[in-house]
């Protein structure tokens, strides 16, 4: 009786199998054009992809690339007004950016032209083109993260300069780069009066990062900290 009710069982399903076979049958029977024309647009899609980084975006990126030449030598001169402006026929970086946008050079001419902003004390623009700024690279992207609390730390932004400097040091961790961002978070903490933050900042230096020659000075800066937290 149980194999009788299981072999029933087993016929239902294969009949449901079977109902639901001939069903998406018949959809596709009844809506072949449709189906046909949606697998042609896809394609198409993708087609006009493909041809357009081969023959529009490819292209332009070499352009944008030899373009920004002149601006980046501005910029190594110092001369960032003009690298961020440019000079006659060559085209500073705000140019790249506007010309040649969705190109890689455009999206490196946002750092450039938040670094030179920073320089000549815009730092509210510099901010906005930093954040702008994409990369892979570990190193550069926590180097961009320390130059955007470098601009809320002169905008007297300290909160946000110290989450800046801090996701700075933690997005590439190397003897270098970090116990200097660290040591920056370490100073706004003293000038906020956060002298238990700024010593633990300190001490982390002084501990993670001994062959920096940050670490030369945390002696210094703990003593100068713990003098005032005994004064309290």
């Amino acid at each position: 009786m149980a194999k009788k009710k299981q072999a029933d069982q087993g016929d239902k399903s294969l009949g449901n199998i079977e109902s639901a076979l001939s069903r998406t049958e018949l959809y596709i029977e009844n809506n072949q054009k449709m189906l046909t024309n949606i697998l042609a647009g896809i394609l198409a899609v993708v087609l006009l992809i493909i041809a357009g980084n081969r023959y529009i975006l490819k292209p332009r990126s070499q352009e944008a690339a030899t373009n920004m030449y002149m601006a980046e030598k501005y910029f190594e001169l110092d001369s960032f007004n003009l690298a961020l402006n440019g000079y006659g026929t060559y085209p500073g970086f705000l140019d790249i950016i506007d010309e040649y946008s969705f190109t890689k050079s455009a999206n490196l001419a946002k750092y450039y032209a938040g670094i030179c902003f920073n320089e000549i004390g815009e730092y509210d623009e510099a901010i906005k083109y930093l954040n702008k700024y994409r990369s892979r690279d570990m190193l550069i992207s926590a180097a961009t993260l320390s130059a955007i609390g470098d601009a809320y730390s002169e905008l007297g932004q300290y909160n946000k300069a110290i989450k800046s400097y801090l996701a700075s040091a933690n997005k590439h961790e190397n003897q270098f780069s970090s116990p200097i961002v660290l040591k920056k978070a370490g100073i706004i903490y003293e000038k906020t009066g956060a002298f238990e933050d700024a010593l633990e900042i300190y001490e982390r230096i002084e501990k993670e990062y001994p062959a920096s020659s940050e670490s030369n000075d945390m002696k210094k800066y703990i003593g100068r900290v713990k003098a005032r937290l005994s004064s309290l």
